[in-house]
């Protein structure tokens, strides 16, 4: 019963991911598919520049939510069921963390348009936002000051990415806190540095686009497409 349960909370966690608001917001506000211009995501930071910034604050909240809510729905649908595996017990924490990280992994690879998302940053922040909520305040605090500093929204989530795991590390060992919430910071962090590689490429480059810059269309557009 519980591998059925923890089979439900990820695929859970993924379709709730998986929600291109993005797309949905800017068809609706603009007209227009957000993939098809700037970075080519769905996320806030594409909709701020494609369509404006009441609309880019909409998704940046729809997507955080995502996250919050893969977690919370993870730990009404385990409870107290746990499993042990090799003497290590999965039980509702361990199953939010599966939750969010699929909630991370749908808005980066999104089912319902064709595999075409964003780069997961608010949604990872969501998740962390009810499993540890002094980390993801940290790593948020971190991401919008290295944001605003350097005009690199990319720089700015990636360190603060990278600022959930080294705040978490010595409260892990020092504290005895969970290690589920270790190794969800440490793979969301990985997945986040991942999926902005051609952005750090841009940044060495001298290349990568600020805030503010005026919006082209994206090199490679995906077509439109519909939300089967």
């Amino acid at each position: 019963m519980i591998i059925a349960k923890l089979v439900a909370v990820i695929a859970l966690g993924y379709l709730l991911g998986s929600i291109p608001f993005g797309v949905l917001i800017s068809r609706r506000r603009a007209k227009v598919d957000v993939r098809q211009y700037g970075s080519g995501k769905m996320g806030a930071t594409n909709v701020l520049r494609t369509v404006g910034r009441k609309a880019a604050i909409t998704v940046g909240i729809l997507d955080v939510l995502k996250g919050v809510l893969a977690v919370v729905f993870a730990g009404l649908i385990i409870g107290e069921d746990f499993l042990v595996v090799g003497g290590f017990p999965l039980g509702v924490l361990s199953a939010q963390v599966m939750a969010a990280l699929a909630a991370v992994v749908g808005h980066v690879w999104p089912i319902f348009v064709k595999f075409r998302g964003g780069r997961g940053v608010a949604t990872f922040f969501g998740g962390l936002l009810v499993l540890y909520p002094p980390a993801a305040l940290f790593g948020g605090e971190v991401l919008i000051i290295g944001a605003g500093l350097t005009r690199f929204v990319s720089l700015g989530s990636i360190i603060g990415a990278v600022g959930t795991y080294a705040i978490l590390l010595p409260l892990i060992i020092l504290n005895g806190f969970r290690v589920e919430l270790l190794v969800y910071a440490l793979i969301g962090t990985i997945m986040v540095i991942v999926v902005h590689r051609d952005n750090i490429a841009r940044l060495m480059s001298g290349k990568e686009h600020r805030l503010g810059d005026k919006v082209k269309e994206a090199a490679s557009p995906p077509s439109t497409d519909s939300l089967e």
